[in-house]
């Protein structure tokens, strides 16, 4: 039972660890704010995600109870993120910053 846990805590470690590369790797690579934008708000949330199961998995098991600080910072980060995302694309866009040739962007309202 003990080396289950651990293999699904390396798992989503693995996991959590390679979402959160990628969406750095995205950030520094892609060519203009608005494609900038996806790296922290998919990838790396997504991969914040996993690091953080697999930190309640390992001490609601390891200590005397379910550990919930994780699951509250998790909420917090699913809720938090795409917002922040969009508020800074609707700013980017009222302060017309410049985007890349291949960066389609939606009408002016």
């Amino acid at each position: 039972m003990r080396l289950l846990i651990e293999l699904l805590v390396s798992g989503l470690l693995l996991f959590g660890s390679g979402f959160v590369l990628v969406g750095a790797i995205g950030l520094a690579r892609f060519p203009d704010f608005y494609t900038r934008l996806h790296g922290p708000t998919k990838a790396t949330t997504l991969g914040v995600g996993g690091l953080l199961v697999a930190s309640a998995v390992y001490f609601s098991i390891n200590e005397a109870g379910l550990s919930l600080h994780e699951l509250l910072i998790t909420i917090f980060l699913f809720m938090t993120a795409p917002v922040s995302a969009h508020l800074l694309a609707k700013a980017a866009r009222h302060l017309r910053v410049t985007h890349a040739n291949g960066t389609r962007l939606p009408p002016d309202d």
